[in-house]
């Protein structure tokens, strides 16, 4: 495994000899259960559970496919503990104060994006599915700016992107899309690509059967649709590398 990966806290896959990258029988009944007892106490009475059949094989999960990753997405390789999303709800400003999620998830941001949403690849384990996603879900203003800034004149090759045949055969377009119903103000409406630009989140996403994460093939699923999604990340996360760069530059001068 290459040095930097162990440096940054990405263990190899000997290093977690008994833990397997995927789940049991008895990860799939705890999320059913929560679905019906989502409290506290309940949680807590069962925290080992979560912890041995669920924490600690996503974990190994997004170990094993970060790995993977250094050869197609470097740039989003991180820690797994960083990598894996908090099961606790944020009740702050929800009508629904059921205190957990209902399903496992990891999400792999572009290092330096960590704190914007940002272009990256999602993963989540639920009572009823597996789901699978690659894009930008939710962009700060600035960042939807410059994504359709891009799109005015880079529109075909994020449609020859999209439209890739092999990744079309096991993903589709983010069937959850959100768009305006006018042109953003400022674009021209007869521009070609109108129908990307007044999206406000981009990507492509694939949803498989939950027992899908009780196989030992799990994460080749994952890496398999990571690696044909990679472009469209890399296209999506494009305006942003200058700023990360330069972020970079200054950190460095200051050293």
């Amino acid at each position: 495994m290459p040095s930097f990966l162990r440096y940054i806290g990405v263990m190899s896959k000997s290093d977690t000899p008994s833990i397997q990258p995927y789940f049991s029988e008895e990860a799939l009944k705890f999320l059913r259960a929560l679905k019906r007892h989502n409290n506290r106490e309940w949680f807590e009475a069962r925290r080992e559970i979560y912890e041995r059949e669920l924490k600690l094989p996503m974990l190994a999960v997004i170990e094993h496919v970060t790995h993977a990753m250094a050869s197609f997405a470097p740039a989003h390789v991180r820690p797994a503990a960083k990598t894996m999303m908090r099961i606790y709800r944020d009740t702050r400003f929800s009508a629904d104060k059921t205190p957990y999620k209902t399903h496992i998830s990891a999400w792999w941001t572009r290092v330096g994006l960590e704190k914007t949403s940002g272009g990256g690849y999602y993963f989540h384990f639920s009572p009823t599915e597996v789901a699978i996603a690659a894009g930008i879900y939710m962009p700060q203003r600035e960042q939807l700016l410059a994504i359709r800034m891009q799109l005015l004149k880079e529109h075909e090759e994020f449609r020859r992107m999209l439209n890739d045949r092999k990744l079309r055969k096991v993903m589709e377009l983010d069937p959850d899309v959100r768009a305006l119903s006018r042109p953003p103000k400022g674009f021209p409406a007869e521009h070609p690509a109108m129908d990307l630009i007044r999206q406000q989140q981009w990507g492509v996403f694939a949803r498989m059967p939950a027992e899908t994460a009780l196989k030992k093939t799990l994460v080749k699923e994952l890496v398999t649709r990571f690696t044909l999604a990679a472009p469209i990340v890399d296209f999506l996360n494009r305006p942003f590398r200058r700023d990360v760069e330069k972020k970079r530059q200054y950190i460095f001068k200051l050293m």
